[in-house]
């Protein structure tokens, strides 16, 4: 069990204590281990996490065995919540690209919860809202935006998830991340270490400078993070706090 205190998941919080007290009991702290796979395209989802810390990149896996992230989730979001609206195998791989914790809870408990309270019906509502803001953005970003602006995006996506400057991603990860070749993702980081948004790179630790790595990404940055800001400081009446990126 998890105590109201204990949590940091940003949707979870905005539960009013009431509604937070069905919940508690069947909530469990679980390791987000780096490059650990939640869940894959196909599975049937069985649980829902809430990110307390570290960040998860949302893929869609192609036909060609190419893959693109469509979305990141950190302590704002969470993993696995549309499957609430109804028993269907996942459309997207799962993801963990930053070491954290999350709060665990079965998919047929949390449902029923939803089922029970129109708070957490809401808060449901918000992060769907929130999930389709960076669908849509992204779908356009990707289409629009060449991909050296895209990778300067995604790190400070990460970045800002997790409040470090020092990321734990490889170039293989990005590539994953960006739909390019590895050899592209070399080119990209060359040119952004030159710019002085990454300070350095080295085993897999990539370091940014978040004020230049800003500067070199497309506006679709800025402009998601204010998206989903808005969307998200709705909050839920009577909850603890409001619900915040």
């Amino acid at each position: 069990m998890i105590s109201p205190g204990r949590i940091r998941n940003r949707l979870l919080a905005a539960v009013p204590p009431a509604d937070f007290a069905s919940l508690a009991s069947d909530l469990e702290t679980v390791a987000l281990d780096q490059d650990a796979v939640l869940s894959r395209t196909g599975d049937r989802l069985e649980h829902i996490l809430f990110p307390d810390s570290g960040a998860v990149s949302l893929m869609v896996n192609m036909a060609s065995g190419q893959t693109v992230a469509t979305a990141a989730v950190g302590r704002e979001g969470a993993v696995g919540m549309l499957s609430v609206l109804g028993p269907s195998p996942s459309a997207i791989t799962a993801i963990v690209r930053v070491t954290g914790t999350a709060s665990r809870i079965s998919a047929s408990r949390f449902h029923a919860a939803f089922n029970r309270s129109p708070a957490i019906r809401q808060v449901v509502q918000l992060h769907v809202r929130a999930m389709l803001a960076q669908f849509q953005l992204g779908v356009a970003c990707n289409a629009l935006h060449p991909v050296q602006a895209r990778i300067a995006r995604w790190l400070l996506q990460f970045r800002n998830r997790t409040d470090h400057d020092v990321l734990p991603l490889t170039q293989e990860a990005l590539s994953q991340i960006l739909g390019v070749r590895r050899t592209t993702v070399t080119l990209l980081m060359r040119s952004l270490r030159a710019s002085g948004a990454i300070r350095s790179e080295r085993r897999g630790q990539i370091e940014v400078d978040p004020m230049r790595l800003a500067a070199a990404a497309c506006e679709c940055h800025s402009t998601m993070s204010s998206e989903l800001e808005e969307i998200l400081s709705i909050g839920v009446p009577g909850s603890r706090v409001p619900v915040a990126t």
